[in-house]
Parts: structure tokens; C-alpha cells; sequence
């Protein structure tokens, strides 16, 4: 199970850089140099939208992936952890 979850991790955590760098840096839409694409598909107003849409989509999925990570893995329990023995 840990094993599925690092590599969703990775695998949003990709996207998640990618939307992040096809955005323009002024606010001013899609970048043309990666995202010339997206708008001449969405146009140039709907292409800002998908975009910072799918930004959140991906940071909260990112959040949500390591929480679950966090609980699979555990954090212990007093009982498994072996006491330091005293001379």
C-alpha cells in the first residue's frame, strides 16, 4: 500500500510541477513557450482557469496522498518501542 501511494505521490507531484510551470509568471495566462497549446484549445481566459484549477486540484490532492501516507506508515505505539536498558 505505501508502495501505490509513493508513486501517486510522484506522479501528482510531477504534474503538479508541470501545471505550475506552463503558468505565466505575471498572471497573464498560459506561457506560449509550454503552454501555447491549451490556448488555442481553451482560448486565452479559460486556459487561466484550467489552469489554476488544476493547480489547487493537484496541491490538494498532493496534501490528501500524504496524509494517507502518514497514516499507513504509522508513527509507533509505546508498546513497540524497545526500552533502553540501564547498566
Amino acid at each position: 500500500m505505501l508502495s501505490l501511494l509513493s508513486i501517486l505521490i510522484t506522479i501528482v507531484s510531477l504534474l503538479l510541477m508541470l501545471v505550475i510551470l506552463i503558468q505565466n509568471p505575471k498572471g497573464g495566462g498560459v506561457d506560449p513557450t509550454l503552454g501555447g497549446q491549451a490556448q488555442q484549445l481553451f482560448g486565452a481566459a479559460r486556459s487561466t482557469d484550467v489552469v489554476e484549477k488544476a493547480t489547487w486540484v493537484l496541491a490538494g490532492a498532493l496534501i490528501l496522498l500524504c496524509i494517507a501516507a502518514v497514516f499507513v506508515v504509522g508513527t509507533g505505539s509505546a508498546a513497540e518501542l524497545v526500552p533502553l536498558q540501564s547498566e
